[in-house]
């Protein structure tokens, strides 16, 4: 297993990644010598160095870096040096199992989408975001920005990699799969909801529950919740929100609103690509760069992305 870091992504890069290395050779000896920090070995080795592991991961020198405001695509063109490119150069050619990067989210995406490529049958890959329950479990929202506009084929194949994410990934035994509307009842909804409705409770590779309103995104109705990425990220923006107030007003200590921290979860997986690839925060911390490793490793040992390109391939796909 071979992990590959963006060192150079994000705001405190290359030294919360770094501090995020320390952290999990700490918690996990075994990972050792299973990571490949990508980015300017001149600005790496000392840091390495400075927190004691340098001997435990591989260098892939990249002499660029797509920075935020630069256009995905053009970036990625024009930059074929950067920690970006190298990584998804990497990914293609097998020589790591999995890319993070906490860097710019467009170059991630398009690099994911045209390098990587959709599993067969996928129409759309998607990204999602953890839900914490009120009860101490874990849910799923998705799609979350990646997808404004959607059709209910799409909706109904989000439901399919959802599942599959919250059984192998959460270890959720039989995922309860939810729509978000604005009403219970079967007929509610704008003319994309009334659509995808009938395509979950039709689709047999799905637990479909019904109708999901807004109130019980933090309850038990549902484990997996999907909406196209204009809604999705507005509740998604609204969650992180709430950890932010909680902040402000010295609620921070709560155990629950503590869990909407992100760097609990470290980043988002693009799902419904042939291999992983994870997405950080911009402001990402050591305790999330560890976090996106730990999750690209359970990707691959559970071998998540062959399990979705194994139900896509006995699926029978809307056109």
């Amino acid at each position: 297993m071979q992990i590959g870091i963006d060192m150079m992504g994000g705001d405190f890069a290359p030294l919360e990644a770094v501090k995020g290395l320390e952290l999990l050779f700490k918690e996990l000896p075994t990972a050792k010598n299973t990571i490949v920090c990508i980015g300017r070995s001149n600005e790496l080795l000392p840091l390495l160095t400075e927190y004691n592991v340098q001997d435990s991961v591989n260098i892939v020198h990249a002499e660029e870096v797509i920075g935020y405001n630069e256009h995905p695509t053009k970036a990625l063109k024009e930059k074929q040096q950067s920690s970006i490119a190298i990584g998804f150069h990497l990914l293609v050619t097998g020589k790591i199992d999995a890319l993070i990067s906490a860097g710019n989210t467009g170059a991630m995406l398009v690099g994911a989408m045209f390098s990587i490529k959709a599993i067969e049958g996928v129409q759309r890959p998607t990204i999602a975001t953890i839900i914490p329950k009120i009860n101490g479990g874990t849910g799923l929202l998705l799609d979350v920005g990646l997808n404004a506009d959607c059709k209910p084929e799409h909706l109904n194949q989000f439901a399919v990699l959802g599942s599959l994410y919250a059984h192998h990934i959460l270890n959720i035994q039989q995922p309860k799969i939810g729509l978000l509307n604005v009403g219970e009842e079967e007929g509610k909804g704008n003319i994309l909801a009334q659509a995808t409705f009938p395509l979950l409770k039709e689709n047999t590779q799905i637990n479909f529950v019904g109708n999901i309103e807004g109130r019980d995104l933090f309850n038990d109705k549902a484990d997996v919740i999907v909406c196209d990425g204009f809604t999705g990220n507005v509740a998604l923006k609204m969650a992180e929100s709430i950890f932010d107030i909680a902040h402000q007003r010295n609620l921070h200590k709560d155990e629950y609103l503590n869990r909407f921290h992100y760097e609990n979860y470290g980043g988002t997986p693009v799902l419904g690509v042939a291999k992983p690839v994870i997405i950080g925060h911009g402001i990402s911390n050591a305790k999330a760069f560890k976090n996106m490793i730990l999750l690209a490793q359970k990707m691959i040992e559970t071998d998540l992305c062959n399990k979705m390109k194994t139900s896509f391939q006995t699926s029978i796909q809307p056109q």
